[in-house]
């Protein structure tokens, strides 16, 4: 069954975003009416995350009256799916009491991430609010440096020693399942709290009520530092296929657990700054970007826009140079644009699946050269169809045979550059620290409109004897 589908629906089998469109339109046409009963009824089948969704799209005061037709542990479950701009508009909303049940039974990992939002000024009247255990839970988290395992783990994990029996340790779970995040695996300590081993539920299952624990523990475990950073956990996760991974300190004691939930808002996170960044947009963590004041839009995209109009006044510099050649042979300046858009396009595909391969690890057997190297063959294969197909439409068009190689020619010369200079800049740049994703289209795109302009001009003085 598809995940995209939910056939317990009284509608039969549809979509979840059908659903969630459902549910919206449902919702907003009930309140206007003020059935408040049929509001709440519609909601008791549908899955929080939905629900989550759904409430986004409503007008901010029918979201703070959804959330009081809901119970408490519902209230939370939705308020934990919500992109952190909604959740700090509605705590703006809610009566005193209802933010405090909110926040104190949220998830300590989800509650950090919340803090780490709000105005200090809030996070200190929450924090004199909060129980002792809750706000220990949440300052641990967020003592680690943001990005790091440490400040994306939960706490809430249930550890076992090695003489404990299967049946105690049944006991155990079911005691401490109402308060941890996670059940499915549980972590063997030695009296230091270091990590000696795993157990997964299913080893439990299938166990005999009196053997041991260190009888049936895993001792090869998996484990990442609570420096490591997020994109690494997502990794390791992903590799070994892993539906939570521990958190160790330095002294390798365990720490805190990170769920595959928490891992998927990573990858998103991720993929979602990587491609912002390709666009030469500025990312802005979890707040969204459709929601978000233009001014603010505009803020974050003028920066990569200005470099561009920079790099264009050079082109043009170097084209009004070119006055003389321009005056005798005015067609020439007619392929420009095809040029530099072309190898532009080729070098911003380079750049493409080299960032990629950087971020998923692809490219780990490669060494830089090699991959520059296979880019540049790329690139020449790619010239080589490009530039026969412009040298054929150029002639075409214009009649002028060496007018048309000198087209093709530069065409395929520049093919070459882009693709030396897309997949050379993303090693170049993370070399220094920098965000590939971020620095390569400016610098790509300066390349191929600088350099590609000089080469065209240059050719095209040898090809025609000027």
């Amino acid at each position: 069954m598809s995940e995209n589908t939910n056939p317990s629906s009284p509608l039969g089998t549809i979509s979840r975003r059908e659903l969630r469109e459902l549910v919206r339109s449902q919702l907003k046409a009930l309140l206007e009416q003020g059935d408040l009963k049929a509001a709440k009824a519609i909601l008791v089948p549908v899955q929080p995350a939905d629900i989550a969704e759904a409430i986004e799209g409503l007008p901010e005061a029918m979201r703070v009256i959804i959330f009081r037709l809901l119970s408490k542990n519902e209230a939370i479950d939705v308020y934990e799916h919500l992109d952190t701009g909604i959740q700090q508009d509605l705590l703006q909303q809610f009566k005193q009491q209802e933010v405090l049940n909110i926040v104190e039974n949220m998830s300590p990992d989800d509650r950090a991430r919340l803090f780490e939002e709000l105005p200090a000024k809030v996070v200190r009247r929450l924090r004199a609010e909060l129980s002792p255990s809750e706000w220990h839970s949440t300052a641990l988290l967020l003592g680690y440096e943001a990005g790091r395992a440490g400040r994306i783990m939960t706490p809430e994990y249930i550890s076992l020693k090695q003489t404990y029996t299967v049946a105690q340790t049944l006991e155990r779970i079911r005691a401490l399942a109402p308060v941890t995040e996670i059940v499915y695996y549980l972590y063997v300590t030695d009296s230091a709290r270091r990590l000696t081993g795993i157990v997964s539920l299913r080893d439990l299952v299938i166990s005999q009520p009196v053997q041991t624990i260190q009888e049936i523990m895993t001792t090869d475990a998996v484990w990442v530092h609570t420096d490591t950073d997020r994109e690494e956990v997502a990794r390791v996760i992903q590799r070994y296929d892993f539906l939570a991974v521990p958190v160790v300190d330095s002294e390798e004691r365990l720490v805190g657990v990170i769920t595959v939930d928490d891992v998927i808002d990573i990858l998103e996170q991720e993929t979602t700054e990587d491609i912002y960044a390709l666009g030469g947009v500025q990312s802005d963590g979890d707040n969204n970007y459709f929601q978000t004041n233009l001014l603010t839009v505009a803020r974050r995209r003028v920066l990569w826009l200005l470099v561009l109009l920079i790099t264009n006044t050079v082109t043009g510099t170097i084209i009004n140079s070119q006055k003389d050649i321009l005056e005798k042979v005015v067609v020439l300046a007619a392929f420009i644009p095809l040029l530099t858009g072309t190898g532009g396009n080729v070098g911003a595909q380079s750049s493409t699946v080299v960032i990629r391969g950087l971020n998923t690890d692809e490219i780990r057997l490669l060494g830089p050269f090699q991959v520059i190297w296979r880019e540049a063959l790329a690139g020449a294969l790619l010239g080589f169809i490009l530039g026969t197909m412009a040298t054929v439409w150029a002639y075409l068009l214009q009649g002028n045979l060496p007018v048309a190689l000198a087209v093709g020619s530069s065409l395929v010369a520049i093919s070459i550059l882009a693709s030396v200079s897309g997949s050379s800049l993303p090693f170049l740049f993370r070399s220094f620290g920098l965000d590939p994703a971020l620095m390569s289209a400016p610098f790509i795109t300066t390349a191929v409109d600088v350099l590609g302009v000089l080469i065209y001009f240059t050719l095209a003085r040898s090809i025609l004897s000027l």
